[in-house]
């Protein structure tokens, strides 16, 4: 899993568990889109969007780990078809880090319909399938490992057996597709931002609580598997102060698996290298430009790039595979606006 039921927080409440964040090349611009309410949840009563709650689009323009331009989606109630109301609100400049900032409102309408928004911006919200994998024995293997300093313990497991735990499953997702014309200047045809996610609740006390952020994908199955306090912790804050608060645990427990391993002469410098990669958790995108999601780079992540695979060994400094890949998905993502597959 990329960021299913990942917490405590996240859990009592899945219409605010992001599980996975996705930017890529869209058919306009550059596309945005999250996914919550897995139905691996079970029977949930009212699924959807919470109609108390906030879903944010951060996007860094300068690298500092601060946002400086905000996509904000709220929703209503549902309607006896199960449909809500969207408001999509744009919060530019210092305001964007303000969750009380009202911004421009750039996009009206419902779920399950294509809204559209000045200068070819489109939004979609709605059921959708996951287009996510994941093998549930290496996942549970992958977080002993990095909980306990140890080698990646698959005991009798062979890929013969590998099985993807999502098949069938369904989300919710929030796709969001910006023109060029608002993140490239007239001169420009590509230009470096930094993405992530961020959903939060209305407190009793007129404020708001973040229950989940993203931006990176596999941070949490990596680390808070067996950590759940840490995992209510990553979901809060924001990416600018990841690494002053999490660098050194998180070097700790990489250090720990490739020292097992016997990898690198020197495990603590390799580690130091990797939590270098993953804080602060952004996911680094060029707009203008393909997304991939991969060994050697990462820029973007496409609805169908292998983030278990290439996350974990990188982590671990040695190779794991799930053993499955893309085509264990039940429904495909689509090559046009929306984009994400058909729950089906």
């Amino acid at each position: 899993m990329s960021h299913h039921l990942d917490s405590p927080l996240a859990r009592q409440d899945v219409r605010l568990d992001i599980t996975d964040l996705y930017v890529f090349r869209g058919e306009v611009g550059t596309v945005l889109a999250i996914n919550v309410c897995h139905s691996l949840a079970g029977d949930i009563p009212n699924p959807g969007y919470h109609p108390e709650g906030m879903y944010e689009f951060k996007i860094d323009l300068d690298h500092d780990s601060v946002e400086d331009l905000t996509y904000r989606f709220v929703f209503g109630e549902r309607d006896d078809e199960g449909r809500q109301p969207v408001t999509v609100h744009r919060i530019t400049g210092e305001a964007a880090t303000d969750p009380f900032a009202a911004g421009t409102v750039v996009a009206t309408g419902q779920t399950e319909q294509t809204l559209a928004g000045d200068g070819g911006l489109r939004v979609w919200t709605g059921k959708a399938g996951d287009p996510f994998w994941i093998e549930p024995d290496v996942l549970h293997a992958v977080g002993h490992a990095f909980q306990d300093g140890t080698t990646i313990d698959l005991g009798t497991w062979t890929p013969d057996q590998a099985k993807n735990l999502f098949a069938g499953h369904t989300v919710y997702s929030i796709v969001l597709e910006i023109p060029d014309t608002e993140l490239l200047d007239p001169a420009r045809t590509t230009r470096p931002i930094d993405v992530w996610a961020v959903a939060s609740l209305a407190t009793d006390a007129g404020g708001w609580r973040s229950i989940n952020r993203i931006g990176l994908p596999m941070i949490h199955p990596l680390f808070t598997q067996f950590n759940e306090k840490l995992g209510d912790e990553l979901n809060g804050g924001g990416p600018s102060e990841d690494l002053e608060t999490y660098g050194k645990l998180l070097s700790y427990e990489i250090a720990g698996v490739v020292r097992a391993y016997g990898t690198a002469e020197d495990p603590d410098a390799y580690a130091t290298s990797v939590v270098d990669r993953f804080l602060p958790n952004v996911l680094p995108y060029v707009v203008g430009t393909p997304a991939s999601f991969g060994f050697n780079s990462w820029n973007g992540r496409s609805l169908t790039d292998n983030a278990p695979n290439v996350m974990f060994s990188i982590a671990a400094n040695t190779p794991v595979s799930l053993g499955i890949g893309k085509e264990s998905v039940t429904s495909r993502p689509r090559a046009s606006f929306p984009y994400v597959p058909a729950a089906i």
